[in-house]
């Protein structure tokens, strides 16, 4: 193998270069391919139109319909977060990789926050707070948290909208992984990343401009819908209180199942790690669509 940067050779096994220290690519991981989105301090979003979709593994009986939303095109990267915030709580630097080691309460905020500094109302309160800052991510207060879907802020998309957003939308992609078959292509996953994120937008988007939705870090959601019920629904939010949320999508260091568009995993809301971000999205606000979401529209 031949170093990139200064044409040194290295052995198989090396992840750095000995002689200019350049990391080195392994295995299926390929060289760095440049991002496909520019930088930005503030998340761009993709309109994900109304539809009806089966939710999960081979249940063609349960039939989820959502209006339509709009999602962030990217993990939220630790540039955006650091912008909104004052701080990166990342261990896996680079300012256009996803934030990570951000526990459920904390993308809460940054919602919130995200949400002030664009001057629209945000969606998350305790009682009569939006500055969640002020409830520690371990006080049971956080299980009284509400999201307003009607509020025109950023929030976390719901379990729902985020694998019908990362199926395709009302074109519903039959792949297992968000934009394809070949996982490879697609998604940063245990066998091609060298135990590292890597910058969003490398990667094959969906067919609604979505990347990273499969692989790099996991992604929070609002709710965790539990045992999935086998009926029809229509905007389910989850439970209005629970201490469980859902992780989505898989990371850098898991295996091609865990990294499908419908594998689940959940986790308390304190719970952080180098393999968890989050993305954002906004309802689509009723003057421009007849289709607004309604804030009692909530699966129990």
């Amino acid at each position: 193998m031949v170093c990139s940067t200064c044409g040194a050779d290295v052995a198989d096994g090396f992840k750095f270069c000995p002689h200019c220290g350049t990391p080195v690519s392994q295995g299926n991981a390929g060289p760095a391919a440049a991002p496909a989105v520019a930088s930005s301090d503030i998340p761009e979003l993709a309109l994900v139109a109304a539809g009806t979709f089966p939710m999960g593994l081979n249940e063609v009986n349960r039939k989820i319909t959502l209006t339509e939303f709009e999602m962030g095109i990217t993990p939220v990267t630790q540039r955006q977060y650091e912008y909104i915030m004052g701080s990166n709580p990342s261990k896996l630097v680079g300012k256009d990789r996803p934030v990570e080691c951000v526990n459920w309460c904390e993308a809460l905020i940054y919602c919130n926050f995200l949400s002030i500094k664009q001057g629209m109302t945000p969606c998350f309160s305790i009682g009569n707070a939006t500055d969640l800052t002020k409830f520690d991510s371990k006080s049971p207060l956080w299980k009284r948290v509400v999201c307003n879907f009607t509020a025109n802020g950023y929030r976390l998309p719901t379990e729902a909208e985020w694998e019908y957003a990362a199926r395709g939308g009302k074109d519903t992609d039959i792949n297992q992984f968000a934009g394809g078959s070949n996982i490879g292509e697609i998604a940063w996953y245990g066998e091609n990343s060298n135990a590292t994120t890597h910058d969003v937008g490398t990667k094959k988007p969906n067919g609604l401009g979505l990347y990273d939705m499969c692989g790099n870090v996991a992604e929070w959601c609002w709710d965790y819908m539990g045992d999935l019920p086998i009926r029809a629904m229509t905007n389910p939010h989850g439970s209005n209180i629970g201490d469980t949320h859902v992780k989505r999508g898989g990371s850098w260091l898991d295996d091609p199942q865990q990294c499908t568009v419908y594998f689940r995993s959940a986790s308390g809301p304190a719970g952080k790690s180098s393999t968890l971000g989050f993305r954002v999205c906004r309802t689509v606000q009723a003057e421009s669509s007849s289709k607004a979401v309604s804030k009692e529209e909530v699966y129990v």
